[in-house]
């Protein structure tokens, strides 16, 4: 099964407060993994819950404009994957019993951003006994730097959860 998380137009929108900078880079590489592994794909979209709760009152008052409903366009799929089916979460992690009922023992992932969702469901998934690969260049974070310790504090999840590249798994 392959999860590509949080594809969507407010992170990749330049002007938006949560701009992904590298996220036009990963599309190509996305673009190859959803031919290698269609149709076992899901993309799972970030989106506000209606009334925040607990720590997030605190995170959407810093985040104001992210306070839209699910079928805002800023919480669309980006166009390269318009239409495609998605799995809503108003949570960093994609992970949960949605994702859970699709996984086979193992759970390959990209998308964005590598140091916040990508890495929160990573992690969630292996403390569930999956088996997870993350492709390294068809993530993106907030920036190269967070990028990269990302993908560093990852690999110290081995041999549960392993960095791969596109290529690795042709």
């Amino acid at each position: 099964m392959l999860a590509l998380i949080d594809l969507q137009r407010i992170f990749a929108d330049p002007s938006s407060g949560w701009a992904t900078p590298d996220f036009r880079r990963v599309i190509e590489p996305v673009r190859e993994l959803v031919t290698l592994f269609s149709p076992d794909v899901v993309f799972t979209r970030f989106v506000a819950p209606e009334k925040p709760d607990g720590a997030w009152v605190g995170y959407y008052e810093a985040f104001p404009f992210a306070l839209q409903p699910a079928d805002a366009a800023d919480y669309q799929l980006v166009d390269e994957f318009k239409g495609a089916p998605t799995l809503d979460k108003t949570t960093f992690g994609a992970w949960g019993p949605e994702l859970a009922a699709r996984v086979d023992g193992r759970l390959v992932l990209a998308g964005v951003a590598t140091d916040c969702c990508v890495i929160s469901t990573a992690l969630a998934a292996v403390d569930a006994g999956v088996q997870v690969q993350v492709v390294a260049e068809a993530c993106a974070g907030s920036t190269a730097e967070n990028h990269a310790k990302a993908i560093d504090l990852m690999r110290l999840y081995a041999p549960m959860l392993e960095i791969v590249t596109v290529e690795q798994l042709r």
